[in-house]
């Protein structure tokens, strides 16, 4: 009994890491289901942040013109979409996504469901959407 308790305690990390959605997603239309970007989600100080690492529907020289503040005119390729998102039970909540297409930002809460990643972006009105995103390939 005392080797199968310390087995799990040696184990359980490995569970926890799995659970993870740090890595690279592949994002798609809403509309016509196809292919838009890759983005990396990553881990910095506990918090989790993604960035657009390769646009696969526009050309990569692409600004973001629409985006206000620090973020206006950027390349949107390497432009950090996802912020500070924080850790909560079995998903990650209360930081924000950028939608580079029309500048506005929402709250944000993403988890992981049948190896997917699910991004839901909340409009302080109340209205949300939620995306699926794919493992990338790459």
């Amino acid at each position: 009994m005392k080797y199968l308790i310390h087995l799990i305690l040696v184990l359980l990390p490995w569970t926890a890491v799995a659970q993870s959605p740090v890595g690279t997603w592949k994002t798609v239309d809403d509309d016509s289901g196809e292919a838009r970007s890759y983005v990396e989600i990553y881990e910095k100080g506990g918090l989790l942040f993604g960035k657009i690492t390769k646009l696969l529907d526009k050309d990569p020289g692409v600004l973001c013109e629409p985006c206000t503040g620090a973020k206006k005119g950027k390349p949107v390729l390497g432009l950090v979409i996802i912020e500070a998102l924080k850790p909560h039970k079995d998903y990650w909540r209360k930081g924000t996504i950028l939608d580079p297409e029309n500048g506005k930002e929402y709250d944000c809460t993403i988890w992981l469901e049948d190896g997917t990643l699910k991004v839901k972006g909340k409009h302080w009105s109340g209205f949300s959407r939620t995306q699926t995103w794919y493992p990338s390939e790459s």
